[in-house]
């Protein structure tokens, strides 16, 4: 428990030495060494816990928002020295994803008010994805994702684009949506080994695919039936997904209940 010691947490509130405890933290992303690390994956789930500390008007959520800030504000600094210079996005699955990795930075700088932050990723957003056409949905999954790449990115685009241009975007990018198409994008993916590291990623795809879904539907106008297509396709996913985050086996477990709790919180 470092410098305040366990035998003190249950007063962890009054304690001072809580405002720094994430100073050490931010040092190490201030090493010249560390600029990749954890991008953009480990930076956006910081992002979403930061701007979840930021909204929650409680005694300990402010003290705990207070002391988080440093970290915050040190990995802001990583988005806003890093993605002007990435020409291309990362298109992937995994922890690479450059739309998930905008996507949650996104939410935060809306929730704080960092003009700069989200202005840096709407242009982003908009450079990388905004002309996209036709996905190849039909590819997906791969054997290891916990993202759906063209789900993910169009979660990303909701957020930049007004709803009209977001509708007309999306009309183009997953055409096939309307007639209940691709089947392999719409239906829950099969998961075989639950303790295998990489085979237990479907079952974050199937939680993740079910956020993206709801929020995607959720910005379409209520008579566009892709819509209805979505939302139908979104119980399916997180049912499957939900029944599997206590699995019994550490490779899943440690890191599902993020995406459920994620998920059931929206």
């Amino acid at each position: 428990m470092g410098r305040c010691g366990p035998h003190n947490f249950a007063n962890y509130s009054q304690l001072t030495c809580w405002r720094d405890a994430f100073l050490p933290e931010a040092q190490y992303f201030a090493r010249p060494n560390t600029k990749s690390f954890e991008r953009p994956y480990g930076w956006a789930w910081l992002m979403k816990l930061a701007e979840e500390l930021h909204g929650w008007d409680d005694a300990d959520g402010r003290m705990w928002s207070k002391s988080l800030q440093p970290l915050a504000d040190a990995i802001v600094t990583r988005y806003l020295a890093y993605f002007p210079k990435q020409t291309y996005p990362i298109r992937s699955g995994v922890h690479s994803s450059t739309a998930f990795g905008l996507a949650f930075a996104h939410d935060y700088a809306c929730a704080v008010n960092h003009k700069a932050l989200r202005a840096l990723i709407e242009e982003r957003s908009k450079t990388y994805f905004a002309n996209d056409i036709q996905s190849p949905a039909r590819w997906e999954p791969d054997g290891a994702d916990f993202f759906s790449p063209s789900l993910m990115e169009a979660d990303l685009m909701r957020r930049v684009l007004s709803p009209a241009e977001f509708s007309a975007w999306l009309a183009r990018y997953l055409s096939d949506l309307v007639k209940g198409e691709p089947k392999c994008l719409l239906e829950p993916a099969v998961v075989t080994d639950r303790t295998d590291p990489q085979i237990v990623h479907l079952d974050g795809l199937n939680l993740s695919r079910a956020w993206c879904m709801r929020h995607i539907a959720a910005a379409l106008p209520k008579t566009d039936p892709v819509r209805r297509v979505l939302e139908e396709s979104a119980m399916r996913h997180a049912d499957s997904g939900l029944r599997y985050v206590a699995s019994g086996d550490y490779v899943g477990e440690h890191w599902l209940a993020s995406f459920a709790v994620y998920l059931l919180s929206r």
